[in-house]
């Protein structure tokens, strides 16, 4: 069995009268990737929302590594483990691509910003960010401003700024969203590649993607869970495909 490194349980989100997230468990999983599927408002960016602290919830919990962190902060929980990318991209313009995950590595020094530190922090720092840069794929963009890298190579900067903070979840929301074919195909082996040390939700609306990352995947409909399996098991199911109006999903886009 897979280590699982955070597990949801019974998540509910309340606006009003209006259930964003229904009762919603999910666990994810080392070497895995966890892929939440499903039509425009089906709640899927409230329960990353939920996962990564950017939201309460109306009731249920959440576990990172066995520890409930139901209810913290975004930055406690970062610091704890979870790692987030979001639908749209969040990085440093102006800075060069070193710049921007050089900063997200200090950010896991004990006093990060202070003034004084010992050499050897910053060569923890450095190391950190030097081997992000590496894995995402921007070795060669390295002192490129990041406003002038194309879009997809953005994304994977947010990516190695993600992972400078040396995260064991990594969250991410329509990593493949704007791009071409051969940025989503880069992306594509990207995540394959960091799947082997991190437990991964993919929001995505890439069927053909989805259908090739994903171990597992969860069908979401009006805040609820619809259906939950394997992508064979999800390409059969009756009520998923009543969901994505009759198509064939994972063949056809969604």
């Amino acid at each position: 069995m897979s280590e699982v490194l955070l597990s949801a349980k019974n998540l509910t989100k309340r606006f009003g009268g209006l259930a964003a997230v229904n009762d919603v468990s999910i666990d994810l999983m080392r070497g895995r990737i966890h892929a939440v599927i499903g039509p425009n408002g089906a709640g899927k960016s409230t329960l990353t929302n939920l996962l990564s602290g950017d939201l309460p919830p109306t009731s249920g919990s959440v576990l990172l590594g066995g520890q409930d962190i139901t209810g913290w902060s975004p930055e406690k929980i970062s610091a704890r483990g979870l790692g987030r990318s979001y639908q749209k991209t969040n990085i440093f313009l102006p800075f060069t691509v070193w710049e921007n995950v050089r900063l997200a590595s200090q950010s896991r020094q004990p006093n990060a910003f202070k003034w004084f530190h010992r050499a050897t922090d910053f060569s923890a720092i450095n190391a950190r960010a030097a081997s992000a840069i590496e894995l995402s794929g921007l070795k060669d963009r390295v002192h490129s401003v990041a406003a002038t890298i194309s879009h997809g190579e953005q994304r994977q900067l947010e990516i190695a700024m993600t992972l400078a903070t040396q995260p064991q979840v990594l969250m991410l929301d329509e990593p493949l969203a704007g791009m071409g074919a051969q940025e989503a195909e880069r992306m594509i082996e990207l995540l394959h590649l960091l799947k082997k040390d991190h437990a991964m939700l993919l929001v995505e609306h890439d069927m053909d993607a989805v259908f090739s990352l994903a171990d597992q995947l969860t069908v979401m409909v009006n805040g609820q869970v619809i259906a939950s399996g394997t992508p064979a098991q999800i390409r059969l199911d009756a009520g998923v495909q009543a969901a994505y109006l009759g198509e064939d999903i994972g063949e056809e886009n969604a």
